[in-house]
């Protein structure tokens, strides 16, 4: 009963903040991207809780417990290391040339960047949103389904319902600025609940006699093959090509902010990596001593090893407080991939165009509601882990969009045509990999060959097409940040 409370109340504060939200939103741009009015905090942690997602609290601990080391250890390297660098390059100039572009969404920033008039750019771009978006959204309804049905003793198809229902919700109310002021909160909670998970899980073993290494000798083994290290480090490449990530840089208030938001995130981002992990390992431990339901054995999922631990160690006033983190990991993601599918429907395809803006928020909203049920209906016939389905759509945003979000902020000779080639060759090499080629032994990431060939595709095609034009090339001058 306690714990229902709190996540009661916890809905309660979510739809609060969508229904002041709406009530400052006027138009389709305050709904996509806030006007162009958060700051640099706001922005940074709204970032991180949307890229981390279920992943965070579910899907790294879990791998953790299962392998050891070698896939926390290099995922998170190869993320910080993308995280920082997405930051650092593309964030200020993206402000800037989107701005300038008076672009709102990245498919209208490519075909505006590259004066497409035909449209193609656009076309090809949104669809690329449409496809692997869905399938993002549908991994954070994954994790929201495993939080109710293991905390609730729910079915599935009730737990898949219910998270549909909360993250719909708030993100119909008050797009942009919803998304990211709840997106601050539960980062924040996300955080505090890594601490004490791990705070408390530490002290439950410490002088127990649970020997982790006896429990899983590949524990604290973090070497590996180089294609495996390598495939686990490319994650990074992702971060270069995700539209809800992107989006923050485009809305942020004010380029000189980009810098003080550049050092939050970083920092947010790196404690959370190394808590989760920690977490992971103390799990295999604990789990030595007393063995956690529903994480081992045959119906066991490792996945499940954050909320197993919040079971045995909280008292059932504060499981409350970590299960309502774990759902903010959840809705932090699928709030922000649901704005950007949604926005793409009414900016990039000119259908819509025809619409005046007041008209265009309400589709934008009802476009919410019409993707999370595509997502419900993915979920519910898919059998796949969180970290796999959360891969799949990390990969195809990473290899569409990440080499050419790249090359068209820093290489004045990108081509449309180059544009175009680079982001079919990324996305169709990340569904040929996926699904056909496997390499026995080793783990081989389908973002490592996609973003390689797609960068080469961009360049290559480039060189041998039309240069761009003279007005072209000094938008790209006039919007270099330094």
């Amino acid at each position: 009963m306690g714990i229902s409370i709190q996540f009661g109340l916890y809905m309660l504060l979510l739809l609060s903040i969508g229904y002041y939200s709406m009530r400052k939103t006027h138009n389709n741009q305050d709904f996509i991207i806030g006007s162009r009015s958060l700051g640099p905090i706001t922005t940074a942690i709204s970032a991180g809780a949307s890229d981390m997602s279920s992943w965070l609290l579910l899907g790294l601990p879990g791998a953790v417990f299962a392998a050891g080391l070698v896939e926390g250890f290099w995922i998170s390297l190869g993320l910080t290391l993308g995280a920082y660098m997405n930051w650092y390059v593309v964030a200020p100039r993206l402000r800037v040339y989107s701005e300038k572009l008076n672009a709102v969404t990245l498919p209208t920033f490519l075909s505006n960047r590259f004066d497409d008039a035909s449209g193609t750019l656009r076309i090809v771009s949104t669809l690329v949103i449409l496809f692997f978006f869905t399938l993002y959204v549908a991994s954070g309804l994954k994790g929201g389904t495993l939080l109710f049905a293991y905390s609730f003793g729910a079915s599935e198809q009730t737990a898949l319902l219910v998270t549909a229902l909360v993250v719909v919700s708030y993100t119909f109310l008050g797009g942009y600025k919803a998304v990211c002021w709840t997106d601050l909160f539960q980062g924040i909670l996300m955080l505090c609940a890594l601490v004490f998970c791990a705070l408390l899980a530490y002290m439950a073993i410490s002088g127990s006699g649970a020997d982790i290494v006896a429990a899983n000798p590949k524990a604290f083994v973090f070497t590996t093959t180089w294609l495996t290290g390598a495939s686990l480090m490319a994650w990074g490449f992702g971060y270069f090509g995700q539209p809800h990530i992107l989006a923050r840089f485009i809305g942020i208030r004010d380029v000189k902010d980009v810098p003080n938001a550049r050092r939050v995130g970083i920092s947010w981002m790196i404690i959370c990596l190394v808590l989760s992990t920690t977490i992971g390992l103390i799990g295999i431990g604990y789990n030595e001593i007393a063995p956690l339901a529903g994480v081992t054995g045959p119906d066991g999922n490792k996945e499940r090893i954050l909320l197993a631990l919040t079971s045995a160690l909280f008292h059932p006033v504060f499981s409350g407080f970590i299960l309502a983190a774990v759902l903010a990991a959840v809705m932090s993601t699928a709030d922000s991939q649901l704005l950007v599918l949604t926005s793409s429907l009414t900016e990039d395809l000119p259908f819509f165009s025809k619409f005046h803006d007041k008209q265009k928020a309400w589709i934008s909203r009802f476009g919410v509601v019409g993707f999370a049920l595509m997502a419900y209906i993915i979920t519910a016939s898919s059998g796949g882990t969180i970290l796999a389905m959360v891969g799949y759509a990390w990969g195809g945003f990473g290899a569409a969009f990440g080499p050419l979000v790249i090359l068209s902020l820093c290489w004045r000779g990108t081509t449309k045509y180059g544009a175009l080639a680079g982001m079919i060759v990324g996305a169709v090499t990340i569904f040929v990999v996926k699904n056909y080629i496997k390499i026995q032994g080793e783990y081989f990431y389908e973002l490592l060959p996609g973003f390689i060939l797609a960068f080469a595709a961009i360049v290559i095609v480039s060189l041998l097409t039309p240069k761009p034009s003279e007005k072209t090339l000094q938008q790209f001058d006039e919007s270099q940040p330094y």
